[in-house]
Order: C-alpha cells, then sequence, then structure tokens
C-alpha cells in the first residue's frame, strides 16, 4: 500500500454500497450501477460518501477473482513482490512537503492466518514511515504466495503515530476476519491485468490495473530489467502510477515533483560485501561528530567535506545523494539561524542516510545495531531538551529496530537491552523525561554490551 492511500485509509475508510440502485449511485443505496458493482468515492476531507461510484475496471479483466491454493505459502519469490528475499528495503522522498523515509523489513517467524477454513502461514514485513526523521506510522503487513506464483495480502496491523504516541490503527485489517484475501502481485502480470491489493468494505479499498511490463528502470545502482508500471486508483476517486521491481518489490510512488515514495537501495539486491570504504568510514566519524553535540558550522563544513570527497570516490544510489545533499543543506541553514530543534531533526536524517549507505557493505543486523545506537543518542538530546513526545518518538524506534534485529543477538545482551527498553518505555509512558535521560546512558552501554 502506498503512502498516499495508508493516510486515506486512515483518515476515512472506504463505503461500500450494499443495495441496488435505480437511478445511478447517487441513491440511498447504490450496490450496483447498470449491472456492475457501485463502491462509492469517498471525500477525502469530509470522509463521506460522495453519491458517485469509482470507475471500477469491468469484472472480465480481473485476474484475482479464483481461489489461491497455498503449498509453500511463506516461500514468496515473485520476482516483483519477493517478500521472503529481500531482507530490507529503504525509501525516500516526500510526503506532505516534508522529507519522508520508510524501512520495510523482513521479520523473522510467521503468522498463521484463517482463510475459509485453512490455515495458511504468511511472511510478516515491518512498514515504519518517518516523517522528518521521526516516526509517524508502523504497519506489520502479512503475504503469502499462491501455487500460480501469485503474491496475496492477508492483512496488516497498523499503528499510526502523533508526537510519538499512536493516534489510531485505522486501516488495520486481516483477511479471513474483516474480508478476504487480495491479491497484490499476479504470478504472471501481463498489461490490461486487473486486481485488487486491497478489498475490504468500510476499511480498505484499491484497484491496480497493469499498464505496462517488461520495462527497464533506473535502479540504486544502474539499469534493472523486468519492471512493471501499474496504475491505483483510490477510495477517493484518485489514481497514481507505480513501479515494481525485480528485486525490490514496489519500486516507486508518485513523483519528485509532488509527493515520492521510491527505493533508495534494497539488500540483498544492492549488498557487495567487504570493507566500508575509506571515504564512508571518514563521513560516518565527521556525520557521528555533528549529531552528538551542538552541530557549528564547523561540523556542517566537516560533514560537507567528507560528504563531497565519498561520492567522488565511490558510487551513491541518486535518490541517496540528493536526499544526502538535501538535509545538509537544512543543517546548514538550521545552524546558521541557530534554531537548534530543527538542526537537530536535519542532523537526525543526514545520520540516517550514512547508516543507509552501509547496507551496501556490512550485514544488515551490524546497520541495525548501528540504528540502534543512533536512536539511543537520539533519546539523549530529546530528554535533556524536555521534548517528551520525541522521547516517546525515540523509545518505539528503539523498539521497531530491536524486533528486527533481536533474534542475531547474543541472549545475555540481548536480556539487557530489552531491560532498558522496559525502563525507557515506562519512562517515555509517564511523560518523564528526566528519568528517560538517566536511563538513556545505561541502555547506549547495554547496546555495547556492558551491563
Amino acid at each position: 500500500m502506498s503512502t498516499s492511500s495508508r493516510k486515506l485509509a486512515a483518515a476515512i475508510g472506504v463505503v461500500l454500497a450494499a443495495a441496488l440502485a435505480t437511478g445511478g449511485c447517487g441513491g440511498s443505496g447504490g450496490g450496483k450501477q447498470a449491472g456492475r458493482e457501485c463502491v462509492q468515492i469517498i471525500d477525502e476531507n469530509t470522509g463521506k460518501k460522495t453519491g458517485k461510484c469509482m470507475p471500477l475496471a469491468p469484472e472480465k479483466k480481473r485476474v484475482d477473482l479464483a481461489r489461491p491454493v497455498f503449498s509453500r505459502p511463506t516461500s514468496i519469490t515473485n520476482p516483483l513482490h519477493p517478500s521472503s528475499e529481500v531482507q530490507q528495503v529503504i525509501y525516500g522522498g516526500q510526503v506532505g512537503g516534508k522529507p519522508f523515509r520508510t524501512e520495510f523489513t523482513l521479520l523473522p517467524g510467521t503468522k498463521t492466518i484463517t482463510l475459509k477454513g485453512e490455515q495458511v502461514k504468511a511472511r510478516t514485513l515491518q512498514y515504519m514511515a518517518l516523517s522528518d526523521g521521526r516516526i509517524e506510522e508502523v504497519a506489520l503487513d502479512w503475504f503469502a504466495q499462491a501455487d500460480d506464483g501469485s503474491v496475496w495480502y492477508l492483512g496488516e496491523d497498523v499503528f499510526n503515530y502523533k508526537d510519538g504516541v499512536v493516534a489510531d490503527t485505522d486501516g488495520t485489517w486481516q483477511a479471513g476476519r474483516t474480508g478476504p484475501a487480495a491479491m497484490i502481485m499476479p504470478g504472471h502480470p501481463k498489461s490490461g491485468d486487473v486486481y485488487r491489493p486491497e478489498n475490504v468494505p468500510e476499511v480498505v479499498f484499491e484497484e491496480v490495473t497493469v499498464k505496462a511490463v517488461d520495462q527497464t528502470v533506473e535502479g540504486p545502482y544502474g539499469p534493472v530489467k523486468g519492471a512493471i508500471t501499474v496504475n491505483e486508483l483510490h477510495m477517493d476517486g484518485s489514481r497514481e502510477n507505480k513501479v515494481f521491481a525485480p528485486g525490490y518489490g514496489e519500486f516507486s510512488t508518485g513523483d519528485a515533483s509532488g509527493d515520492l515514495e521510491a527505493v533508495s537501495l534494497a539488500v540483498p539486491t544492492d549488498a557487495r560485501p567487504g570493507p566500508v570504504p575509506a571515504g564512508l568510514a571518514a563521513l560516518s566519524a565527521a556525520v557521528r561528530t555533528a549529531h552528538d553535540g551542538t552541530p557549528d558550522a564547523t561540523a556542517v563544513r566537516n560533514v560537507r567535506a567528507a560528504w563531497d570527497a565519498y561520492r567522488t570516490a565511490d558510487r551513491v544510489p541518486p535518490l541517496l545523494a540528493r536526499q544526502m545533499d538535501r538535509d545538509l543543506g537544512s543543517l546548514a541553514k538550521a545552524v546558521a539561524a541557530g534554531a537548534a530543534e530543527p538542526a537537530r531533526t536535519a542532523a537526525l536524517r543526514v545520520a540516517q542516510n550514512d547508516l543507509d549507505l552501509h547496507l551496501r557493505y556490512e550485514p544488515l543486523a551490524t546497520v541495525e545495531k548501528a540504528r540502534m545506537g543512533l536512536w539511543a543518542r537520539q533519546l539523549t538530546q530529546d530528554a535533556a531538551a524536555g521534548h517528551a513526545g520525541a522521547v516517546a518518538g525515540d523509545v518505539t524506534s528503539l523498539e521497531l529496530t530491536w524486533e528486527r534485529v533481536r533474534h542475531s543477538t547474543e541472549a545475555g545482551r540481548a536480556a539487557l537491552i530489552s531491560e532498558q527498553l522496559r525502563e525507557l518505555r515506562g519512562a517515555a509512558d509517564r511523560k518523564d523525561t528526566a528519568a528517560a535521560a538517566q536511563s538513556a546512558p545505561r541502555m547506549t552501554a547495554a547496546l555495547a554490551g556492558r551491563s
């Protein structure tokens, strides 16, 4: 589900008319129009029915109407939605005029979902979205592959955040309880194919039409063949194009002139294990200095110089390069203006970009542990500033990252980290920034393996 459709689901839901209309969709009911299904368009601002039917494709074009057979559902190898093959995809861009970032990560284990009496095991992927560097939404998405190679979306647990805490869970649904399983990628998509990645009355709705196949797109490190472009119809009647590419799954949504969520890089697709280049190590050291203290003009110049040197010496994904330029510019502007909080936020985004670059060379678990260290340092700063909402968001970000790396952590060290997370969660829930400030160094010590 794209960012725009997730936001729309959270804001208004979807209304599926249940009765037959005699004079179009504008009647009090409106389940059919001229013998066709009617899903009413919902006004995005008011959340009310407009009395107009969505321009749905003819049923004969749909490829998601047959009941899927799941013999090996957790082996999701469809190249256009390789949910069990790709460990993590990083997306960047902007939404609502703010820098936007997504970490989409395969979690260990499976979830069993009952579909018409059948027990189907699904893989769980964690969608963690950050606006301006801070937590905005989390979803646990469940996928399974049918025997014909199609991938099915079996639901999601959604948590929408405001000022660091959960504001609502709108958009949550589960196949077999809330509605049917939904095809999110055909086994062998062809131009003109139609399917519904979400099809739950009064909760979520999308209808997708495949527009082009066998395309070549520019990936993080060169051309990627075999991509497809689809057009997605949302419940407010709007449409947007989306690209899926082998080795990545969802590749881009939107465009650079407006809202955009596109792949920065993915692992293992873009991984080239080996020593971290000296230029990247130097950049990381400069970024760490700028982030850990109060950024000043000298720190910003040092980061800029290290960044310019590194990208001259090594290949950098184009979107990550644009984001680093953007965020360094924001940091320099905030420092020049003496704006402490915007400077902290910009420094956080710069540090996030820097760690993403390490995914090219280091194991995901190593980068995830470094991300936890970054959030612990950010927590120290936000607690010292007395920002309870930011502290709550930092703790949530630590917890979410921990869910991704806990299984690969030595038991004794894992126990220390879990204990400190519980302590920090208690302080955050009480909005006790002083207690969080005292606990933060203990979390840093636990992450380093010190008691």
